[in-house]
């Protein structure tokens, strides 16, 4: 094929990479350069197209790989952009120095033996608080679980604040003494 009806070809099919490309990228301008660069590819490269396939297929070729660059390149630049942004904040201001390391050294992971402990210890909560009257467990759970006040317990339940701290009391006795005994007893097995 000689150059000029392979530039004319390339000027036809710009449209169609183009919209191929803004199906992938989603990104107008982004799929705009990656066009550019794959005409610019085709064009200083014809040499290699063989004619074995058509130029459309030669061409979607060369764009699936811009593609795949475009977006790998947007990937870091996306997560190096996260990375700077969350160094100038006052959360990280408070945990790093200048220099990037700790302020203070994190607490130490626990060890399987503690986890494992842990889990036990949920999976017992878990059980006695299922063992709470109905009313007294939703109190429980409403007050250490999803941290609401005694005002908004009180008013969802349409009782007293005095009510609701008696219930807790009651509810916490109940749990301490379920705690007591499920501990002392043979460990639970761990689903894990």
């Amino acid at each position: 094929m000689n150059t000029t009806n392979f530039e004319q070809e390339l000027i036809l099919l710009r449209p169609y990479l183009l919209k191929f490309a803004n199906i992938q990228l989603r990104n107008s301008a982004l799929a705009e350069d990656v066009v550019s660069e794959t005409v610019l590819a085709a064009f200083t490269q014809q040499e290699q197209f063989r004619e074995q396939s058509s130029i459309k297929t030669y061409l979607i070729s060369i764009l699936k790989f811009k593609i795949i660059d475009a977006i790998r390149h947007q990937q870091k630049f996306d997560s190096y952009e996260a990375m700077t942004e969350y160094s100038r904040s006052p959360e990280a201001e408070s945990i790093f120095d200048e220099g990037g390391h700790y302020i203070e050294k994190p607490s130490p992971l626990p060890t399987p033996e503690q986890y494992l402990q842990s889990k036990q210890f949920f999976q017992i909560l878990d059980i006695c608080t299922s063992d709470l009257p109905e009313l007294m467990g939703r109190l429980f759970m409403m007050r250490e679980w999803l941290e609401l006040s005694s005002t908004e317990i009180c008013e969802q339940l349409n009782i007293s604040t005095s009510n609701l701290h008696v219930m807790l009391y009651r509810a916490r006795l109940r749990l301490q003494e379920c705690l007591h005994i499920r501990m002392q007893t043979k460990p639970l097995t761990v689903t894990v």
